[in-house]
């Protein structure tokens, strides 16, 4: 029987969840979905020094947000939780002292102090200090003292480390799913701190026996992890485990593709790289968001799917469900992923475009509202369907459509002085007359009445059209002209007409 398929997104609460580890955590999400698995979140809060407040619900609600719902985690337990690492120390203290028994870790009493001293020896001969199979013999540790020693010092609440004892040479045939067969030998390696007397494990530690725990079969996870893959290979053959299956992710490069990522570089050049907004509970400094900059949620997710894989066709928009479906580890590409926040706009446009009339104006409406923009969500929606096409945000709505809510209290004066020539107020105040008379102010109707009656004047169809546009709309902007004036209203119509040829008289 094929054992079911489990992965795990795994961050720790140091603060705002970047889009990397979004798309760590929908690549695992993708993997699990297309093959019938579960999607664990584990909460990885050993480093307490580290722990920012309000991080952990920050990272929930990013994936909530981002439609990437997990199966077990903080809120949703299951039978292998708890699911924060805070809460599981003595499975941690239980599974470093089975590597102890077995030969396979060692106590080391070495002082931070005595420490530096001996990499500052190495350094001034220009060597490099490890503390691995080389020199741990010669170093302050349980290797070479007696069992009564040993017990002596632990009762007298000395301060000590667990270290993993790292095998002598050793060569490592290690496979990952994105870029193949590592070679390494154990000889590189140092020997790794597992567990401090403080009662908690470190990283590496906490996270071999959780995912054994948690009966995961495919650790997905960023590059950076890549040098941990020996050790961590290690570590279950020492338990006696079987490991899973590893596959580093490429990293998310700058937009000029030299170096990761940073919220630096959005500061800079003006894009988020986060999904929600974060405000640093101690600077109360405040990073922009995704969603906080209008950004849907869907063309947020399609993008990052792209930043290190390819489907291998000609397609670029997905849904969820698509993704699911077309994603595959063996596409995912070695390289580092340029980001381009351009790209990012393209994909908000995209789908934006796509979604439905009613949603937008709903967004739209809370907006207006916000504003104190006195409409309905009926009349917002019919202004959604004419202006929506040019529009790449909610909030380039106002800028594309306050015409239809506000008359013009000014007029754009480089149009006005085109246009509004000397015979223009006499024109218009004709062309009031004529509106004036027609009970059928549809867009259909006007057009049959307003085009033939300016034919019949003898008049260019611009001479009536631009100035007619300028006075509804205050510039030489917007949509049909006639769809303008029949959603305003016979009333409001004539009334900005009235204004204009009062204020353009001069």
């Amino acid at each position: 029987m094929t054992q079911k398929v489990r992965v795990r997104f795994a961050p720790s609460p140091t603060g705002p969840l970047h889009i990397g580890g979004v798309r760590t955590a929908l690549y695992n999400y993708l993997f699990a979905k297309k093959h019938g698995g579960d999607f664990l979140l584990r909460i990885e809060d050993t480093d307490q020094t580290r722990f920012v407040e309000g991080a952990e619900e920050y990272i929930k609600n990013s994936l909530a947000w981002c439609g990437i719902p997990y199966d077990e985690g903080p809120g949703k337990e299951g039978e292998v939780g708890p699911y924060k690492q805070s809460e599981r120390r003595a499975i941690y203290e239980s599974h470093v002292q089975d590597l102890i028994d077995k030969g396979e870790a060692y106590y080391a009493f070495d002082t931070p102090e005595e420490l530096n001293q001996l990499r500052e020896t190495y350094e001034a001969k220009g060597e490099k200090f490890s503390y691995g199979p080389l020199t741990r013999n010669e170093l302050n540790n349980s290797l070479h003292i007696s069992k009564e020693e040993l017990q002596q010092r632990l009762d007298s609440g000395e301060a000590y480390v667990v270290r993993f004892k790292t095998p002598i040479n050793k060569s490592l045939q290690l496979k990952d799913e994105v870029r193949g067969y590592i070679e390494v030998s154990s000889d590189v390696l140092d020997d790794k701190v597992l567990f401090k007397s403080d009662g908690l494990p470190t990283y590496h530690l906490a996270n071999i026996v959780d995912d054994h725990l948690m009966k995961i079969t495919h650790v997905i996870r960023g590059e950076e992890w890549l040098p941990s893959l020996p050790l961590h290979i290690l570590l279950y053959e020492a338990f006696g485990w079987e490991a899973p299956k590893f596959a580093h992710l490429p990293l998310i490069l700058k937009p000029n593709g030299k170096g990761k990522l940073s919220k630096r570089d959005g500061d800079k050049d003006g894009f988020p790289v986060f999904p929600l907004a974060w405000e640093d509970p101690t600077s109360g400094e405040v990073s922009r968001g995704y969603k906080e900059d209008g950004y849907l949620p869907s063309a947020v997710v399609n993008m990052l799917a792209f930043l290190g894989w390819n489907p291998g066709t000609e397609q670029e928009l997905f849904s969820l469900e698509e993704l699911t479906h077309a994603f595959d580890l063996n596409k995912v590409n070695k390289a580092g992923a340029k980001f381009d926040p351009n790209k990012t706009k393209w994909f908000q446009q995209q789908y934006f475009q796509l979604s439905p009339d009613e949603a937008i104006a709903n967004a739209y409406f809370e907006e207006l509202n916000n504003m104190e923009v006195n409409t309905n969500i009926d009349y917002v929606t019919h202004v959604v369907k004419t202006v929506k096409e040019r529009a790449v945000f909610v909030a380039d709505l106002w800028e594309l459509s306050s015409f239809y809510f506000e008359a013009p209290s000014d007029f754009e004066a480089k149009a006005a002085k085109k246009v509004w020539k000397e015979d223009t107020a006499h024109i218009i105040k004709q062309l009031v007359e004529v509106l004036s008379e027609i009970e059928d102010f549809s867009e259909a109707n006007l057009q049959q009445i307003v085009k033939p009656w300016i034919s019949d004047l003898g008049l260019g169809f611009g001479k009536v059209m631009q100035p007619f546009r300028l006075s509804l709309v205050g510039d030489m902007k917007g949509p049909d002209v006639f769809h303008i004036a029949s959603s305003i209203g016979k009333n409001e119509t004539i009334k900005r007409l009235n204004f204009a040829i009062k204020n353009l008289a001069d």
